[in-house]
């Protein structure tokens, strides 16, 4: 059974059959899903759909970087708030994003700090979103690393370089169906063996990166956690280790990383 450790399952795209797409997924094997928080109202609906599918879905709460220029006092109460409920357990996502610059530099800086000082206070994981930010977000994650615990840099993209980095900081990495591309995932595809069994986890990222080794093809740009396992078996490939071993290895991770309860057969 794998763990989907990013699921935007709260996307508009979702709204119509949310409920079929998680059954999808666990008849696929994909059985638990984490469901990333990314706004304000985005982290209370993944609260409430994480609550409602207990056992199987949990939750983070949040602030993307893309929305950081919407961060205030009230909305960190209230993230706080939320992150006291048992189905929430990871803060953020959270993080820099210098690619496409949808807030303000200093104001990104600013939400993350404002996420590491809720993740300090919690004792939670902190759930990370990173591109073409190494610099900025590795700097303020060593200034602050000996105070938090748990750190996972979901989406994982970019250079080996930044990967090591955030090895030495002792980092979990998530990878996605960015892996299975075959004109801009090449790069990963040869790095990846350089993460440690203890450090990888994997994830969909769905609605998004739908990965493009899906056999036989799939008639929509949505993606689903139901192809999770194309995702594992790309990853296995360039590790040279067995799918089983990539998914029993990526699922005990998520599962004490997060706090995912074993389910029964």
């Amino acid at each position: 059974m794998l763990i989907d450790i990013a699921a935007n399952l709260t996307h508009e795209s979702f709204h119509a059959d949310v409920d079929e797409v998680i059954t999808r997924a666990r008849q696929a094997g994909v059985a638990q899903l984490l469901i990333a928080g990314t706004s304000g109202p985005g982290s209370e609906a993944a609260a409430e759909l994480a609550a409602r599918y207990s056992g199987h879905l949990l939750a983070t709460a949040g602030l993307h970087p893309h929305h950081a220029a919407d961060y205030n006092s009230a909305m960190g109460r209230r993230f706080a708030q939320l992150l006291q409920l048992p189905q929430v357990v990871a803060v953020g996502e959270t993080g820099l994003d210098y690619f496409r610059d949808l807030s303000p530099r200093a104001q990104q800086i600013a939400a993350f700090e404002a996420h590491i000082e809720l993740a300090i206070d919690t004792g939670l994981p902190m759930y990370l979103h990173q591109r073409d930010a190494h610099e900025d977000f590795q700097a303020i994650l060593r200034v602050h690393r000996d105070q938090l615990g748990d750190i996972l840099v979901h989406c994982f993209t970019d250079t080996r370089q930044a990967l090591h980095a955030y090895l030495d900081l002792d980092c979990h990495i998530g990878i996605t169906g960015w892996l299975c591309d075959e004109r801009r995932g090449l790069e990963l595809q040869q790095m990846v063996a350089d993460i440690p069994d203890q450090r990888l986890l994997v994830e969909t990222d769905a609605p998004y990166l739908k990965p493009r080794n899906l056999r036989p093809k799939v008639r929509t740009h949505r993606n689903e956690p139901q192809w999770l396992p194309w995702v594992v078996q790309e990853l296995a490939q360039h590790r040279r280790q067995s799918i089983a071993h990539v998914g029993a290895c990526t699922t005990a991770n998520a599962r004490r990383l997060f706090g995912f309860a074993v389910l029964e057969s």
